[in-house]
């Protein structure tokens, strides 16, 4: 099982420099609110391809007041940032780091990635190494708010499976942005529209294809809901994905492509781009009653939520081979003793590192010491013993 042996933070939010060294046991990270434990996940997040547990830009996650590097005019005021791990997986203990990497001004925010020593050119090999599925409060209204997040949930469930999906969807995004800045520009010049909507059509399907793989493979996972958390329905509904259901993958792309040529003045006239796997959406239903998750009651969405979590370390671990990190922020929130005393047995039961934060230590007692305690105040971090 990999886990994270030695995690050391540099200029990194609130943390000037900080070291914990853990087991393969769940961690529990207790303080008070702003004490830096989040702060501690979002680091644990960047040892995985993607943007981090908040999806902050690089340039913000640095501490305020660190040096910065003179040529990076966006660094001015937080400066650059590094994280450096210990991971043990299958292959024996394995060197990570990243940190921001400089660039000139005005460049693209990039990430530095090492692994052993050796610098690697993309996210993707983080990917070989470690793989996290995270639930944070922000998350909690994920069934109520738009599309878009539930998206990303998906996405990076299906990153933990295939890290080149990153690149995939960059590219479709990338695509989307430069059709939609053509059509408001009025910009209607077939070759310009013709490139950039074959890229759309290619990335997109390939995009769209991996999502509807993922969440099929999720869903044998999520219908064996255990007691007292529910079972669920879950899929992706959308144009794309209804065709790659009756149709191959070559025939779906032309599809997409003759749909975005037809749609190209009705979309100019709001400079959107109103077909694509971008307008997707990820639905959940209980799978007992047939509720959708938007209809339920907090208490019930945040158990769907858990339930869908672990669902994702499941499958993870199943077709990867590997359990990836479980990062629960503030998880006790919403749950009654029942759910809490149910959730921490089901997490041992698990096998993952699951990293957990909260702000009441008694509430984390029954994992006595099945778990590592630590106490994180002020930016600091230490061990607390458990009889």
């Amino acid at each position: 099982m990999p886990f994270v042996r030695r995690l050391k933070l540099t200029d990194f939010r609130c943390y000037t420099e900080a070291v914990i060294e853990t087991d393969d046991r769940p961690v529990v990270l207790v303080g008070e609110n702003g004490a830096g434990k989040t702060n501690l996940l979002e680091a644990l997040s960047y040892l995985v391809p993607g943007r981090g547990l908040r999806g902050a830009k690089l340039s913000e996650v640095g501490r305020i007041g660190a040096a910065s590097a003179p040529t990076a005019a966006p660094l001015a005021v937080q400066g650059n940032w590094a994280i450096a791990a210990q991971v043990e997986n299958e292959n024996g203990v394995v060197d990570v780091g990243t940190g921001l990497q400089s660039t000139e001004q005005g460049g693209r925010e990039t990430r530095a990635i090492k692994i052993d020593g050796k610098a690697e050119r993309g996210q993707a090999a983080l990917g070989a190494i470690l793989s996290a599925v995270w639930l944070t409060p922000a998350m909690d209204r994920l069934f109520l708010e738009g599309a878009s997040g539930r998206r990303r949930f998906v996405d990076r469930i299906v990153i933990g499976v295939d890290p080149e999906h990153a690149g995939a969807l960059a590219a479709y995004e990338q695509s989307l942005r430069n059709r939609n800045r053509l059509l408001r520009d009025g910009n209607f010049d077939a070759t310009w529209m013709n490139a950039v909507e074959d890229s759309m059509s290619r990335h997109g399907v390939a995009v769209a294809a991996r999502r509807r793989e993922a969440v099929s493979a999720l869903e044998r996972f999520a219908v064996d809901g255990r007691d007292p958390f529910p079972s669920l329905d879950v899929a992706m509904s959308g144009d794309v994905e209804a065709w790659l259901a009756t149709e191959p993958a070559l025939a779906v792309e032309d599809r997409l492509r003759d749909q975005l040529a037809e749609k190209r003045y009705l979309d100019g006239a709001s400079g959107t781009s109103s077909v694509g796997p971008h307008r997707s959406d990820f639905e959940v239903h209980d799978a007992r009653s047939g509720m959708p998750a938007a209809q339920c009651s907090t208490g019930e969405q945040k158990a769907m939520l858990i339930t869908l979590i672990l669902a994702a370390a499941r499958m993870l671990a199943f077709q990867t081979g590997r359990k990836p990190l479980l990062l629960l922020d503030e998880i006790t929130a919403h749950l009654d003793d029942r759910r809490r005393a149910a959730l921490f047995e089901m997490l041992v039961d698990l096998g993952c590192q699951t990293w957990m934060t909260g702000t009441d230590p008694i509430l984390f007692s029954p994992l006595g010491a099945r778990a590592q305690h630590f106490s994180v105040r002020d930016a600091s971090v230490e061990p607390q013993g458990f009889e």
